[in-house]
């Protein structure tokens, strides 16, 4: 399942960094179900299997942080036997689990209050945290208008979209990403997820920094959604994702290379507020 579960990362079958981070700590636990003669050996296996997760995408610090807690509260605990370290590892599984998910219900429900009724707003990407806000909110009895990127070159716009479609409340509009800029003179706000945000920089899905400098210079505001958990102040270095070419141009490239980065650096002055399981921040 670890294996497994890292090939599936490598290939960003799970679309959310919040599921990311959830389906590596949780493949830990197969480690739980194992034989083991000595807890050092134990504790070894969950090292180096804990690398294996977080090597299998640099890029994501909720990814890091969540593979890291487990296999630091072990390590730091100094189990006395094999039974006490899978015990150890099982709750620590389920408390950062709680704490993901957790966090990205409670941004979702500090958004609600920004998602006002009767906006237009315009989404890129997919963001279960946005999608979940938007939810919340039409449940509260909003109506709002909402324009989606289709996220090229894997289009996970279009799976927004299509979840977007069937919220009652919301009337959403699938765009090509080049035609941000004409619809952006009709929304009242931007609204994005986030990978991370490191050393006042946004890290997130490529086209996110133009969106934001557009946006920026017409004046609709931009609102970034996610866990606090995301938002890191030391020891974590972003490391871009650069995937492969055949995404972009399925025949082969003749004479040119061809270029895939996952995400994009979008500097935080560009925004107006981040909210997340913490509360609103105005920047």
């Amino acid at each position: 399942m670890i294996d497994e579960t890292a090939e599936e990362i490598r290939e960003m079958q799970t679309h959310s960094s919040s599921v990311v981070a959830v389906r590596a700590a949780q493949a830990l636990a197969e480690l739980t179900e194992r034989e083991f003669a000595t807890v050092e050996e134990y504790v070894r296996a969950l090292e180096r299997n804990g690398s294996v997760l977080r090597g299998a995408n640099p890029s994501h610090a909720s990814l890091q942080n969540a593979v890291r807690d487990v296999v630091d509260a072990v390590t730091d605990a100094d189990p006395d036997d094999v039974a006490a370290a899978q015990r150890l590892t099982s709750e620590r599984i389920d408390a950062v689990v709680s704490r993901i998910e957790s966090g990205k219900q409670l941004a979702a429900e500090n958004a609600v209050d920004v998602l006002e009724d009767g906006t237009t707003l315009l989404v890129h990407d997919y963001s279960s945290t946005v999608q979940a806000a938007l939810e919340q909110a039409t449940d509260a009895g909003k109506t709002v208008e909402v324009y989606v990127t289709e996220a090229r070159p894997r289009y996970l716009g279009r799976k927004t979209a299509r979840e977007l479609a069937a919220m009652d409340g919301v009337d959403a509009t699938l765009i090509t990403d080049g035609a941000h800029g004409i619809y952006l003179e009709e929304c009242d706000r931007v609204v994005v997820g986030m990978d991370c945000i490191v050393d006042e920089t946004l890290y997130n899905r490529v086209g996110t920094f133009p969106i934001a400098s557009t946006a920026d210079r017409l004046d609709v505001p931009v609102t970034v959604l996610g866990a606090s958990s995301k938002i890191v102040a030391e020891g974590f270095v972003f490391e871009n994702e650069h995937r492969p070419g055949s995404e972009v141009m399925a025949e082969p490239a003749d004479g040119f290379a061809v270029e895939n980065p996952a995400y994009d650096a979008t500097p935080v002055d560009l925004l107006e507020s981040v909210v997340t399981d913490e509360g609103r921040q105005e920047l």
